[in-house]
C-alpha cells in the first residue's frame, strides 16, 4: 500500500513525529489538529469556542491540500477536556459541517497536548481527481 504524507504550512507543522495527516488507499487521515495558529504555533485564546473554531481552520487546510471539502469527511472524533463543553463545540462543528454528516465520536479525556480544551481528528475520502 502506497502511501503519501501531508504537509500544508496553513495549518500548525506537527509537534511531534508524526505527520499533518497521511493519504492512503483513497483516504485522508489526519492527526488531531488543535488549536494552535500556524503563524506563531501558539495556542489561541478566548475558550472553547475560540479553539474550536481554530481547529476547524486547521482541518479545512488540511482537506484542501488534497482537494477535499467538508462533505467528503467520512469520520470525525472529537476530544474534549470538559463534556460540558460538547453544546458550544456541537454547534460550531454542526455550522462548520453544514449538510455533511459523518460518523462521529466524542470522548472526553483527561489531558491534551499544550492544554488545549478540544481536539479533533478527521478521515475524508480523497476526490478521484487528485
Amino acid at each position: 500500500m502506497a502511501t503519501q504524507t501531508v504537509h500544508t504550512d496553513d495549518a500548525p507543522g506537527a509537534i511531534g513525529p508524526y505527520s499533518q495527516a497521511v493519504v492512503a488507499n483513497g483516504f485522508l487521515f489526519t492527526a488531531g489538529q488543535i488549536a494552535l495558529d500556524p503563524a506563531t504555533g501558539q495556542v489561541v485564546t478566548g475558550g472553547v469556542e475560540a479553539q474550536t473554531e481554530q481547529v476547524f481552520r486547521n482541518l479545512s487546510a488540511v482537506l484542501r491540500t488534497v482537494g477535499a471539502s467538508w462533505s467528503d469527511v467520512v469520520k470525525a472524533t472529537v476530544f474534549l477536556m470538559d463534556m460540558k463543553d460538547f453544546p458550544r463545540v456541537n454547534d460550531i462543528y454542526a455550522r462548520v459541517m453544514g449538510d455533511a454528516r459523518p460518523a462521529r465520536s466524542t470522548v472526553q479525556v483527561s489531558g491534551l497536548p499544550r492544554g488545549v480544551l478540544v481536539e479533533i481528528d478527521l478521515i475524508a475520502a480523497v476526490p478521484a481527481s487528485r
